[in-house]
């Protein structure tokens, strides 16, 4: 059992059963997310109460058997078996089960259900059963499986009380003796655990189990590098109980022929119960009208980023300038006031000022997850990934890159070739993550018209939002069909999905995953973007400048003053030097040293930016304001919309993140793919914001 006195529970099931609801459910707002040491695997650690006992929850991802083929997929079993310090040893193990899918399900449970730990069965959406003419018998159920069955709604909060006290009476209780599927396996493993295990170093028998069945998989691999000596004795055990059969095989069938005796002793199913759910998939999946139906809800969604966004974005850009107005006329230092006004207030304002329009993207992506639209969205991109040598298994990890590619980067480990995963992993970054939203927010309210159409149902800076995010899809989709056809040659994979039921989200776990993505980018404004927003205004009001001299009470002193400063800083020296490189894209040296500042993470450029334009206005107003009004030397305004246009390119098309960067490395095991990335995507951004430049500039010339 645990050896802290706060007691463990570990949740488990297949994907699509409901199980981070019921997470959500349990936990509340008392979450964080977390990955295991040495692996990619992300986990979500919460805490809850189960009676008098405050107990911390661990959810696991999904998974549909215990076979591990990876050390990411080896976590699981550590986890199970107390191995992972953070975690703890379980004290009870709660298994969600689809009432739906009862008979696949149970091959999980099945497996878990062998272990010397408490277990409970949440038997999820239930609802979804009965809808579907299915009737589940949960009091046979839990004498067949010898564990407590829940039947319960998590998204409707159905149960919830119930499995609180059968999880309370588990945590007071011991393991029940459960006879295992294959006994004669079972015998055979615990003797082999026994008989490798040395004082200091114990092999349990789940390990043993999986080292026998899964032949070649990791939990052989790792206990042949400790003991070498044990292949011979693994050979023949295999031998002696398959008799020249894979036991893998025969697990599948010995486990399945048990679960089938449960189902037909415990499930009744209607045969007549038409199935609405058929009917919308006929609509959806159609290539059409559910290609169409796809755009069209991205249409909506951009739509309603800018014009639901609008009202609170202009009250935190309020609030932000009332604070600094505020410390500027209580501290009597210029510099101690340029610090926190320009430096802390608009470096870190201007971004969280963006802060509403992600929560409301955030808001629409993880509804359409939760209703299960999303599945249905990478079945149908299935035909289109075909086509440049994909699956539809590699959409999903683009898809979570819309939210940020190193998740995106991290989940093709599910895609099992290694060529379709490097394929995957250099055309994720492509997709329109959170990071660039702010970016083309700015650009696009500052130089593009808020014109609308249809009735004003249709506006035109949502068009262009939607643009640059088809942009995004079209150069990764366009990567991965070049790679496809040069340096990563092959076959393209085949692509099984499980298409999960239609349910309504359930409100209060849409709000729970909201407020961690939101406290995600808040974080990132309060660690990354406020620590390069001070450097940025260090390294721009350093060397200060001599004073100019003016006539008495000249109110523009310091503002000439603050000028001299930034031109000849270290930031304005530095920038000037490699500015020319940019100058055929529009850019002048301040763009020059945002950019540039922004390449360990992009939504710093709006950081860089708006302690710049602090520093050198000359006037308040807001940082679109300043930079509709920053000119060159000779009088001519910087921004113009092909430099806007060409400056959004550049950011939809470069690879401008740290951490994708060493994702990358982790998941490739080599800096090649990463360093090709980096130029490929860089390359391509210049080009892109060249041409757009360049060749708007002469449009809008002649």
């Amino acid at each position: 059992m645990s050896t802290s006195s706060q007691p463990v529970i570990v949740t488990l099931g297949n994907p699509n059963t409901g199980k981070s609801t019921l997470f959500n459910a349990l936990t509340g707002m008392r979450q964080k997310v977390g990955n295991f040491p040495g692996v990619t695997v992300e986990h979500l650690r919460g805490e809850t109460t189960i009676g008098e006992r405050h107990v911390k929850v661990v959810d696991l991802p999904g998974t549909y058997s215990l076979a591990a083929q990876s050390p990411d997929e080896m976590v699981a079993i550590d986890v199970l078996l107390g191995r992972i310090e953070e975690v703890g040893h379980p004290d009870a193990i709660l298994v969600v089960v689809d009432a739906n899918n009862l008979r696949r399900n149970l091959f999980l449970a099945s497996q878990v259900l062998e272990l010397p730990l408490p277990v409970v069965v949440a038997l999820n959406m239930i609802d979804v059963a009965k809808s579907q003419g299915a009737t589940i018998d949960a009091a046979a159920l839990s004498a067949a499986l010898g564990a407590p069955v829940v039947p319960m709604c998590a998204a409707r909060g159905e149960g919830l009380d119930d499995l609180r006290r059968a999880l309370e009476t588990a945590l007071d209780g011991t393991a029940a003796a459960r006879k295992p599927v294959d006994p004669a396996l079972h015998d055979a493993a615990a003797g082999l655990a026994q008989e490798l295990s040395s004082p200091d170093d114990t092999v349990s028998t789940l390990e043993a189990v999986r080292a026998l069945i899964d032949a070649g998989g990791y939990a052989e691999t790792r206990l042949l590098h400790k003991r070498p000596a044990a292949a011979s004795r693994l050979a023949a055990i295999r031998e002696q109980l398959g008799q020249g059969r894979s036991l893998a095989t025969l697990e599948a069938r010995n486990r399945y022929s048990w679960i089938n005796a449960i189902v037909n002793e415990v499930e009744q199913r209607a045969s007549d119960v038409t199935r609405h759910s058929d009917r919308i998939d006929r609509v959806l999946n159609h290539p059409v009208l559910g290609s169409a139906l796809f755009v069209f809800t991205m249409a909506v969604i951009f739509q309603s980023v800018f014009a639901w966004a609008a009202p609170l974005m202009d009250a935190i850009d309020g609030w932000s300038g009332s604070l600094g107005e505020l410390v500027a006329a209580h501290v009597d230092s210029p510099l101690l006031a340029s610090f926190l006004t320009d430096g802390v207030i608009a470096g870190v304002g201007s971004v969280l000022v963006f802060l509403p329009q992600i929560i409301i993207l955030f808001a629409f992506i993880i509804l359409l997850e939760d209703t299960g639209y999303m599945s249905r969205a990478a079945f149908l991109m299935d035909r289109l990934m075909r086509w440049c040598g994909l699956s539809g298994q590699s959409f999903i990890p683009m898809l979570s890159s819309f939210a940020c590619a190193v998740p995106g980067i991290m989940s093709t480990r599910v895609i099992p070739g290694r060529r379709d995963r490097i394929a995957t992993i250099i055309a994720a970054p492509f997709m329109t993550c959170s990071a660039r939203l702010p970016v083309y927010a700015l650009l696009i309210a500052a130089f593009v018209p808020p014109h609308k159409y249809l009735g004003g149902w249709v506006n035109l800076q949502g068009l262009v939002l939607l643009g640059f995010y088809l942009l995004g899809m079209v150069a990764g989709i366009l990567t991965a069909y070049l790679l496809h056809r040069t340096i990563l040659r092959g076959p393209t994979a085949s692509f099984l999905l499980e298409l999960p039921p239609y349910r309504l989200p359930n409100p209060r776990s849409v709000l729970i995953k909201l407020y961690g993505r939101a406290l995600i980018f808040l974080k990132r404004a309060g660690t990354i973007i406020f620590s390069i927003a001070i450097v940025i205004w260090f390294l721009a009001s350093f060397p200060q400048a001599s004073p100019v001299s003016a006539p008495v009470g000249d109110p523009q002193a310091q503002v000439r003053h603050r000028q001299a400063t930034l031109e000849q800083s270290y930031l304005g020296t530095a920038s000037k030097t490699v500015a020319p490189l940019f100058e055929p894209l529009g850019w002048d040296w301040k763009i020059t040293a945002a950019v540039i500042a922004s390449f360990p993470a992009r939504e710093v450029v709006i950081a860089v930016l708006g302690t710049l334009y602090a520093i050198d206005a000359e006037d308040e107003g807001s940082l679109i304001d300043r930079i509709k009004q920053s000119r060159w030397p000779d009088g001519r305004l910087v921004f113009s919309l092909p430099m806007a246009l060409g400056l959004m390119v550049f950011y939809a098309l470069c690879l401008q993140c740290v951490a994708t960067i060493a994702v990358m490395r982790r998941e490739t095991n080599t800096w090649r793919w990463p360093l090709f990335a980096w130029v490929y995507m860089t390359t391509l951004g210049y080009i892109g914001a060249l041409l757009c430049f360049q060749i708007g500039s002469a449009i809008t010339a002649a």
